[in-house]
């Protein structure tokens, strides 16, 4: 098998470890309601970690043998693949807007991603480290603090998806920028240098754990896992434009097709969302999450009102019924027995 072939083989397989780690995630929490951030109780919540972790390793081992620009479009599937599973294992079939919202998001982000060129491999500095954590802590704790005040739950449910996908891109970034130091002659030195931008990691990607698993709950597994997958690596992108050097492949001509890609991804999203707010609309009462109407007790008929008499008249008030006198019935007469004498003369 040709480098190119396993790169490609693996990427298929790692959007295959994510969405499976996404359909467990939206599973748990749908029930574990009380644990929307956490449920370390909860065997299968450490599965969906475990497939999470898989997906990673595999993404990173799909970009040692193949380009970027073929390895990053390709984790876009992740959605794609994430409807028919659900349907097949937990039955949870999607309908035909949520289809069109997801092939929509991947595809948006598939020319998104191809379109973004690469650079030399570059690192931040100290400052710019410290500045990007800064930035990107204070970012998620805005979108955290913004959808605890949403009640609608899938408005909710975007903010806290979008929180976890800057919180994983940005853990990428800060990945890259640890491997080009250790790699690199002349780095920033040892693991003991690198221990803040590790610890600034792990941060990170706990923190997209805990708000991607907050994310599922009563918001349905489609525009969370398209929240997150487009989040992710546009975020990403937009740092290694900013920071890295990196710019769009074509010139102008690529900017605006970057441009196109990223508004057919938003509208991927947009449909996603409102398809789930037009399904928790049209819920009927009697389901799970809507409470019933209480229903008001019969109304006992009420005597219709009488006229008032009029001006002077004499009203006549119908004398109350009397009980009716208890006849007693006659004693019942002892029952006697008679007996008849024949004369001896007639014997």
């Amino acid at each position: 098998m040709s480098a190119l072939a396993l790169s490609v083989l693996l990427a298929l397989v790692s959007a295959v470890a994510y969405a499976a780690g996404a359909i467990v995630q939206e599973r748990v929490a749908a029930t574990t309601p009380s644990r929307p951030y956490a449920p370390l109780r909860h065997a299968a919540w450490w599965a969906a970690v475990a497939l999470n972790g898989l997906g990673a390793l595999l993404h990173v081992g799909a970009l040692a043998y193949g380009p970027l620009s073929l390895v990053q479009p390709l984790g876009a599937l992740t959605i794609v693949f994430a409807l028919p599973m659900a349907a097949v294992f937990v039955r949870r079939r999607a309908g035909a807007a949520a289809w069109r919202g997801a092939i929509m998001a991947s595809a948006g982000l598939a020319g998104l991603l191809s379109l973004t060129g690469t650079a030399d491999a570059q690192s931040l500095g100290g400052g710019e480290r410290l500045a990007v954590a800064l930035v990107t802590f204070g970012a998620v704790a805005a979108l955290f603090l913004v959808a605890q005040r949403v009640h609608r739950a899938v408005v909710r449910s975007i903010l806290l998806a979008t929180a976890a996908g800057v919180a994983f891109g940005i853990a990428s970034v800060f990945t890259k920028t640890v491997a080009v130091d250790w790699t690199a002659a002349g780095g920033l030195g040892g693991p003991n240098a690198q221990l803040p931008s590790l610890l600034t990691i792990a941060g990170l990607a706990a923190a997209g754990m805990m708000l991607s698993q907050a994310a599922y709950r009563g918001a349905g597994l489609a525009a969370p896992l398209a929240t997150v997958t487009v989040a992710n690596p546009v975020v990403a992108a937009a740092v290694g434009i900013m920071l890295f050097g990196e710019d769009f492949r074509y010139g102008a001509t690529g900017t605006a097709l970057a441009l196109g890609c990223g508004v057919v991804a938003a509208g991927g999203l947009i449909l996603l969302t409102t398809e789930r707010l037009g399904a928790h609309a049209e819920r009927p009462a009697g389901l799970p999450g809507v409470p019933p109407q209480a229903s008001a007790p019969p109304m006992s008929p009420q005597p219709a009102p009488q006229p008032a008499p009029p001006a002077g008249a004499t009203r006549t008030v119908p004398a109350a019924p009397q009980p009716r006198p208890r006849t007693r019935r006659p004693a019942a007469r002892p029952h006697t027995r008679t007996q008849t004498v024949t004369p001896p003369a007639l014997r």
